[in-house]
């Protein structure tokens, strides 16, 4: 991989964990320790697929970073993060895929996560 696509994926990896602080603690959490696996994951993978990535998580950056805009100036109200997964992505994803993301799904709902942390103050929507 040449190095500024190196330099391009670690600024974007570094940037999601900066934007993940603004998360409630517990799933700062789990998307750092999601990030992290993902990233890690696709480190030797062919370039369509790492280009498909690299948007991916550019648009999660996108979206979190505006979500965090949102909630810092609606402080008063309940804090918003996350957005709808449309039926047409879901249908792109491959089994591995959607076993991730089930896997995910039921981290993030547990009423005990396997993370020790205290609970944030701020309500998660």
């Amino acid at each position: 991989m040449p190095a500024r696509h190196v330099s391009r994926v670690r600024a974007l990896y570094r940037r999601i964990l900066l934007l993940h602080r603004a998360l409630p603690p517990d799933l700062k959490a789990l998307g750092d320790q999601y990030v992290k696996d993902e990233f890690r994951r696709h480190k030797t993978v062919g370039s369509d697929e790492a280009q498909r990535f690299m948007q991916e998580w550019e648009v999660y950056a996108a979206v979190l970073w505006q979500q965090n805009n949102e909630n810092r100036q609606n402080s008063t109200e309940k804090v918003c993060f996350g957005a709808a997964l449309p039926e047409e992505k879901l249908n792109d994803f491959r089994d591995e895929q959607i076993g991730q993301l089930q896997e995910l799904m039921q981290e993030a709902t547990k009423p005990n996560r396997q993370f020790s942390v205290t609970e944030s103050r701020k309500p998660k929507c």
